[in-house]
């Protein structure tokens, strides 16, 4: 009887982050991903042909994928059923988590916004679409991940991306000048001065706050610079007012972390007002990120 001698784990370390990044974007959950890594692993260590793999990037990504199009299947029910707005489980990205953000592209490529997005898709469009955009594969390899023709690929790869209607690129100043932006937005809206946290707002921001109906939230999201100041002025005061804040990186984004309580992602426009504000306060969607921080 032949034993098949124990897999190197180095082998699959080094392909880790980028299966993590991968299983990240196809399912917006960093708990869900974690799970999907860790199956990937099991399965290629117990793989009876394992020595017979010539490709181990391709062999994880096909397996991470299939793992990942079965749990969107089921994801879908459950996200359908979901208290309030939904959003993607906020990630330190300053850290090299998600791969390297070096590029707008590369950034976008985990934005709340574009995976919000990326919901409105069929489970296989949106590994299609991830694939070829995140991880710039051809069509042709697409096509052998997902066992379809190249033909088939290239038309859920163009369904999807005219499906997406993916926002405008975010506004990228250099990090010094994304920093002052912040700051001046967080002093305007502890100022308690309505008519100055207005100002750092452009006009038709909006604000998607995801509390799961695990802890209070807006239940749909709010719109217009007076109805948002008038939201976040009383949100800090009466949930955050003596929560310690500080400054990150979530999603590629600028963000605000509230102690181990909430994360705030602020997006800003061209001319350094700012457009979005996106809110995490399901602390079961905060987990993978506090571990993050307590690592740091």
């Amino acid at each position: 009887m032949i034993t098949q001698s124990p897999a190197p784990a180095a082998d699959f370390e080094a392909h880790r982050p980028r299966m993590f990044g991968l299983a990240y974007r196809m399912l917006g959950s960093a708990a869900e991903a974690e799970d999907i890594v860790q199956d990937a692993y099991l399965r290629w260590s117990s793989a009876a042909d394992r020595e017979g793999i010539e490709h181990l990037g391709a062999w994880l990504a096909k397996v991470v994928t299939r793992l990942c199009l079965n749990r969107l299947t089921s994801a879908r029910a459950r996200r359908e059923e979901y208290v309030g707005p939904w959003l993607p489980e906020p990630v330190l990205t300053g850290d090299g988590t998600l791969g390297p953000l070096d590029s707008a592209e590369q950034r976008d490529s985990v934005s709340m916004a574009l995976l919000v997005l990326l919901e409105r898709l069929s489970p296989v469009e949106r590994a299609v679409y991830v694939l070829r955009e995140a991880f710039a594969y051809g069509h042709r390899e697409i096509a052998g991940l997902l066992d379809l023709s190249e033909a088939n690929c290239r038309q859920l790869y163009r369904r999807a991306a005219g499906r997406l209607a993916a926002p405008e690129r975010r506004f990228e100043p250099d990090p010094a000048r994304l920093r002052s932006l912040v700051e001046s937005f967080l002093a305007a809206a502890r100022s308690g001065d309505l008519a100055r946290l207005e100002g750092a707002l452009t006009a038709d921001v909006q604000y998607v706050s995801d509390g799961g109906g695990v802890v209070n939230a807006a239940r749909r999201p709010i719109e217009g610079r007076g109805n948002v100041a008038r939201f976040v002025l009383g949100a800090l005061r009466k949930y955050v007012a003596d929560v310690p804040v500080s400054l990150t990186e979530v999603n590629g984004a600028p963000a605000l972390v509230f102690g181990g309580t909430a994360v705030l992602v602020v997006e800003f426009a061209r001319d350094g007002r700012v457009a979005g504000l996106r809110s995490v306060v399901n602390p079961e969607k905060l987990e993978f990120l506090l571990r993050q921080l307590s690592h740091s």
